[in-house]
């Protein structure tokens, strides 16, 4: 009997060692070779069921905020970019090629696609960095299936994650072994980008974790000499941020990015009718889950005011610089206009505008309002607000 005990014992040890040991494993990248193809995420239902009708859970989010009316500035402050005209809220995985495809902001390439369908990553993956330049209406882009099982597991749900975007292996370089898999799945999408202008390939602006900062993001933009585009009234080239949360929570100041990972805080452990426990793929905010609240609840006794207290400060300043910035574009744009000043009068102011609103466009468009990283968020928000008063203080001299 007690030889039976031990046997069970060591039995249960080694699947909590196993099940240690899938959590910490690694990801994988995918490899690139010819005739590659996506098995669908429907027809892995009938395998795991709890898991498919929690992605398929992701259709309630059907809600989409347009930012240009909410925030009026950004029309100046993005002037003569696709944003300007049609700025609509991300309503998740569930939607990304029904919205890419009816979005006012007109689309040249196919490399849109990248961060919406895997049909489109084995494109990348089959026939290199030739796809990322395919006219965006030679592709039938309302016959690709939206972000599903691929993207992060390859044609292996249930087992190692993959990294399908090998952009994001190159970017990251030699850490991307010290970074959980977990987080690397979500930052394939969820970073800053831009597109070479030699090829059109979807790129990170960075080699390592250290040169994720937006210190040393606007450095290596410099480098090369890139602006996304020239506001028309202003002449200021100017820099786009994407959406960069995975830079932000691996950022210097981040209090999480070495405990959790994006699945932690996103993504539901939940127990299944057999009472396993699965991870749900409905992607939500901590505050909209009661299992992720409880696993917070150590810390956190009210999340939900922690949270506020932080969020609702960041998004008042984030407003008030970017209506400060709006009227540093408007007062710029009167300059240049007036006929006064030659460029080289106004390259200084020119320059600080461009500073300015890369620090604070890596904040508003950064989806946490400071959640990931309140230390980072607030640092660029000082740096943008550093920047825009600078430049006004210049204006005023143009003047004397």
């Amino acid at each position: 009997m007690r030889k039976l005990c031990l046997a069970l014992l060591l039995a249960v040890l080694l699947l909590c060692a196993a099940s240690l040991a899938c959590a910490d494993t690694p990801a994988a990248v995918a490899e690139k070779g010819t005739g590659i193809t996506v098995i669908p995420a429907s027809q892995w239902a009938e395998t795991f069921p709890e898991v498919y009708a929690s992605y398929q859970a992701n259709a309630e989010n059907a809600e989409v905020v347009e930012y240009t009316e909410e925030y009026p500035f950004i029309k100046t402050i993005y002037e003569d970019y696709g944003f300007a005209r049609y700025y609509g809220s991300a309503r998740g995985h569930y939607y990304c090629v029904s919205d890419l495809m009816a979005t006012g902001r007109p689309h040249a390439l196919a490399n849109c696609f990248t961060c919406k369908t895997a049909d489109f990553t084995v494109l990348t993956l089959n026939d290199g960095d030739s796809a990322y330049s395919i006219p965006f209406d030679e592709l039938d882009g309302a016959s690709f299936e939206d972000v599903g099982c691929f993207t992060c597991h390859a044609n292996t749900p249930g087992g190692q994650i993959t990294v399908t975007h090998t952009y994001l292996a190159d970017a990251v370089g030699d850490d991307f072994g010290s970074v959980k898999a977990e987080t690397l799945s979500c930052a394939q999408c969820h970073v800053e980008y831009y597109f070479a202008p030699d090829g059109k390939m979807t790129t990170l602006p960075y080699q390592s974790l250290a040169g994720m900062d937006p210190d040393a993001i606007y450095d290596y933009y410099e480098g090369i000499g890139f602006s996304d585009y020239t506001n028309p009234r202003t002449g200021v080239q100017q820099l786009k941020a994407q959406h960069p949360e995975f830079e932000t929570y691996m950022g210097a100041g981040s209090v999480h990015a070495g405990m959790f990972t994006c699945a932690d805080c996103h993504m539901a452990k939940e127990t299944g009718a057999d009472g396993k426990m699965y991870l749900s793929h409905k992607y939500v905010s901590p505050l909209e889950s009661e299992t992720i609240q409880a696993t917070c609840a150590g810390c956190h006794a009210d999340l939900a005011g922690f949270v506020r207290g932080v969020q609702e400060p960041v998004k008042t300043r984030t407003n008030d610089v970017g209506v400060k910035l709006e009227t540093l574009t408007n007062r710029l744009a009167d300059a240049v206009a007036s006929g006064k000043y030659t460029d080289e009068q106004l390259a200084d102011i020119r320059a600080l505008n461009r500073k300015g609103q890369w620090y604070w466009d890596f904040v508003f468009v950064e989806n946490s309002d400071g959640a990931h990283n309140s230390r980072l968020t607030t640092k660029c928000l000082d740096r943008a607000e550093v920047f825009i008063d600078v430049a006004l203080m210049l204006l005023d001299g143009l003047g004397e």
